[in-house]
């Protein structure tokens, strides 16, 4: 047994009054006791006077397969499975380090994500939570990565080996995205609203729910419409401007669809180059996108931090802290901030019954920061100890 002792506990939704002592045993959390609680003889103790214990975080998305480097999404296709493999381990590695115990890979190539998990399992390693390819259209964004699909036959088989191949949830591309894909503007929707409804009635009738990915309103609309369970960027692009419009914010909160921002840019960087161009034309800058996406909050549109870690220089691996950063400098309380990263992440992912909490009975993912990120949210990026299923991996001496 493990008990960790610590100034402060945040649950997943809000610091628990008084806690100051949590107890891990055999992967799971067993207690969450008051700061005067007595430690039986014979358990370990980590002490961190000044610390706050809270749920390892969860990146709601990334993409393994991408290294980071500019074009990374473009080269996995031509490395052999051991790369691509060594590539995944290597991405995983780079968010546990950052306090990322639980990610949600959004778009692999050929299934190397899905297939990884299945032959490669590694318990020190973050949880996994897979998409395979994206689904996109035979002429759009990111159609090298194995996925496109052309038709309701296509569409409808596409969904199926999703199922059958273990993924967890469906990613489609809505509409085109940064930098663009000859032949798919940004700006333009890639599906017709009847074929994302398709896709969206066949993923839900296998137990699959479905994420979209969208920069361009009349894709979210479509997405809105389609009855999606997520959407992705949801940065509203219309032809020549940034276009929110008040009923689709009410669309979004009315039917619980879950937005990820992908926000946590790299320091002294923003969006890709040619989506900051679009972005800068239309008005707003990186600014206003965060307060945008904490005005959708507040109008009562779930939202989850992910980082789209992976696919290039702007979006490495290990950037959720920033994410988080992002959301409370754009207005967000720090502790809805923080559950955008823990539980409400989790149950995004399809894992809110286990991960995501610091509660009896959940998995003993956790992570101890120096400080008060609650006064100062620049602690979440002070890692001091991680636990990973009841594991101590990394702490300060």
């Amino acid at each position: 047994m493990l008990a960790l002792r610590i100034a402060r506990v945040f649950d997943g939704r809000a610091v628990v009054e008084g806690a100051g002592v949590v107890f891990v045993d055999g992967g799971r959390i067993v207690g969450v006791e008051p700061s005067w609680f007595g430690i039986p003889t014979g358990v370990e103790v980590l002490d961190r006077p000044s610390g706050t214990l809270l749920p390892g975080l969860v990146d709601a998305h990334v993409h393994l397969v991408g290294d980071g480097a500019p074009g990374a999404l473009e080269r996995p296709g031509a490395l052999s499975q051991d790369d691509l493999f060594s590539t995944i381990e290597r991405s995983l590695r780079i968010q546990l380090a950052a306090g990322v115990t639980t990610v949600r890979d959004l778009g692999d190539v050929a299934w190397s994500v899905v297939d990884w998990r299945a032959r490669r399992p590694r318990p020190d390693l973050p949880t996994v939570v897979a998409s395979g390819p994206p689904l996109t259209s035979r002429a759009g964004y990111r159609r090298h990565m194995d996925g496109g699909a052309s038709g309701s036959d296509e569409l409808c088989a596409a969904v199926r080996e999703r199922a059958e191949r273990g993924a967890d949830v469906v990613k489609i591309m809505a509409g085109g995205g940064m930098p663009s894909t000859p032949g798919s503007a940004v700006d333009q929707g890639r599906f017709t609203a009847e074929e994302l409804a398709l896709v969206v009635r066949r993923a839900h009738a296998v137990g699959l729910p479905v994420t979209a990915h969208a920069h361009a309103l009349v894709s979210i609309r479509d997405a809105i419409a389609a009855g999606v369970d997520g959407i992705e960027h949801c940065t509203f692009l219309a032809s020549d401007s940034v276009h929110v419009p008040e009923e689709a914010i009410a669309a979004l909160a009315a039917q619980g669809i879950v937005v990820c921002p992908t926000l946590g840019h790299a320091p002294g960087a923003g969006p890709a180059p040619q989506l900051k161009e679009r972005m800068y034309e239309a008005g707003p800058d990186h600014d206003a996108l965060r307060r945008r996406v904490v005005r959708a909050h507040l109008a009562g549109v779930t939202i989850v931090s992910g980082t789209d870690g992976g696919i290039g220089p702007d979006t490495p691996h290990g950037g959720l802290p920033r994410a988080v950063m992002d959301l409370v400098s754009g207005g967000m309380a720090a502790a809805d901030a923080l559950a955008s990263a823990t539980s409400v992440a989790a149950r995004a992912c399809g894992l809110g019954d286990r991960k995501g909490r610091v509660r009896t009975g959940y998995d003993a993912d956790l992570v101890v920061v120096d400080g008060d990120p609650f006064t100062d949210m620049a602690a979440l990026a002070r890692l001091d100890v991680t636990v990973l299923g009841g594991q101590v991996l990394s702490s300060r001496s």
